[in-house]
């Protein structure tokens, strides 16, 4: 018997190939689907009849009744998972990374004891370590959705929150819920009453092992400019002349940290803290009488943009359940083509030396 070693082993020449064509025809011919694809799912193009292509011959029919197994889903790939050879670009940590503004409706407690089950707007993200190529974002979703259906509260979220660092392996995240919160609020004089609905959003971060719990709200008021307002009455004492102050729709964002310990910082408390501060809050159900009441509750309240700030900050740090907060209030000016605004923060959470550009911009209510 003469053996020879593979590197004495002769280049197949062109009568070969074709000899060994024509054994992968013959096979081919009466071999089924599923043992062609195995082989070499190319080898189907080597068959009479069949047209040269640059794609496999696939199946064209919706497979309704396939069935993915765990063993199926184990040999499906998985980029985000891949190594750290696949990362593009500079191989540094993320901060945040995730998804933004999936729905879904959740139930939320109220001060007197009831629920509301409002449309709530979720972001959440993790960070990413800088030798890990990604996320598989749908497991943010997952994680929340095993708990968005019992009635909502910090301690809810803080659960998601746990699954969703457990199942993504990051060591910070930041989850943020944001809802239009309703509240029934009386006319000034009728007796009428109607809904005001709140820009309200919850985020719990967690960062450095240490996770804090933070309420935003925007509360939407009128303002009316005190130097306005005593030229108005200059003008009509000295020369008898009718003149009005400007007043304009003006929006402060209210940010909270909440203390944990001392006790249960609800919505209506911190609408509430705002109303104290600021009363000129715009009105939803107004008659006559409702309207001269609400200019002269303007006149009794004039501020300035500082003042407004000033007002705010009194009235959160009159509550134990604070710690740290942030007031920014925009004055859209009915006089100027510009707006007045000014930020006010209290404790490290919120200081911080740049703002968003476009931070002011989204304090615009659109009604």
């Amino acid at each position: 018997m003469n053996i020879h070693p593979n590197a004495l082993a002769e280049t197949p020449d062109r009568d070969a190939a074709k000899a060994a064509l024509e054994v992968l025809r013959t096979w081919a011919a009466q071999a089924d689907a599923v043992e062609i694809a195995q082989l070499d799912p190319a080898v189907a193009r080597l068959l009479p009849n069949r047209a040269v292509s640059n794609y496999p011959d696939l199946s064209r029919d919706y497979p309704e009744d396939f069935v993915a197994d765990e063993a199926y889903r184990a040999t499906l790939p998985d980029l985000q998972n891949g190594p750290a050879s696949l990362i593009r670009g500079a191989k540094e940590q993320i901060q945040h990374v995730g998804i933004s503004n999936f729905r879904l409706p959740i139930r939320f407690h109220t001060r007197d004891g009831g629920d509301l089950t409002l449309e709530t707007s979720v972001t959440g993200t993790v960070s990413l370590e800088a030798e890990k190529k990604g996320i598989n974002m749908s497991r943010i979703m997952r994680s929340f959705y095993k708990h968005a259906e019992k009635t909502f509260s910090f301690q809810v979220l803080a659960h998601a929150l746990d699954d969703y660092l457990t199942d993504l392996q990051s060591l910070d995240a930041r989850l943020q819920m944001r809802f239009s919160f309703p509240a029934k609020i009386d006319s000034l004089r009728s007796g009428l009453s109607g809904y005001q609905y709140y820009d309200i959003a919850l985020e719990l971060v967690e960062i450095g092992g240490t996770r804090q719990m933070i309420t935003h709200l925007d509360y939407v008021y009128s303002s009316t400019c005190p130097c306005s307002l005593e030229l108005s009455e200059h003008a009509r004492q000295a020369r008898g002349q009718l003149a009005t102050p400007h007043s304009q729709r003006s929006v402060a964002r209210i940010s909270v940290l909440a203390d944990p310990n001392a006790g249960i910082l609800w919505f209506e408390d911190l609408i509430d803290h705002c109303r104290q501060a600021v009363p000129t809050e715009t009105q939803v159900m107004v008659k006559r009488e409702d309207e001269q009441a609400f200019a002269e509750l303007n006149a009794a309240n004039p501020i300035f943009v500082e003042d407004a700030a000033r007002l705010f900050c009194e009235a959160l740090k009159s509550d134990s359940r604070i710690a740290d907060f942030r007031i920014v209030a925009s004055h859209q000016e009915s006089l100027h083509s510009h707006d007045a605004i000014s930020v006010l923060t209290q404790g490290p959470t919120f200081s911080t030396r740049s703002l968003d550009p476009h931070h002011f911009a989204s304090l615009i209510h659109r009604g």
